[in-house]
């Protein structure tokens, strides 16, 4: 996990990214996913691009099956903008970081 990325719990889930400052992006994964393994390294680019804007976290859907359930993460890998502890966007599936980077744009500006 890149550096500037911080892996999220269910014991963690409310303070750094439903009571966070700064809108958070979630990418949802796990690691027997391929696709998730493809986005990964985006959102490590992202997160140096959006570094002090927006804050990038990871949940691992195996270690906290039931945030999953509870922000219906039906397919993996799933990216989640939270702004003010609500949710702006969902990113389902692999997507290129010209696009990922639309979206994020899009909801910043709502």
């Amino acid at each position: 996990m890149a550096g500037n990325l911080i892996e999220i719990t269910t014991d963690n889930f409310k303070k750094e990214v439903l009571n966070s400052e700064i809108p958070v992006l979630v990418d949802f994964w796990t690691e027997w996913c391929m696709p998730c393994r493809m986005v990964s390294p985006i959102v490590d680019e992202l997160s140096e691009d959006y570094k002090g804007k927006v804050k990038f976290t990871k949940v691992n859907v195996d270690n906290n099956t039931q945030l999953a359930t509870d922000l219906e993460i039906l397919s993996i890998p799933v990216l989640i903008l939270f702004k003010n502890g609500k949710e702006l966007t969902r990113i389902v599936g692999a997507n290129p970081k010209s696009y990922i980077q639309e979206q994020i744009e899009a909801a910043l500006g709502k």
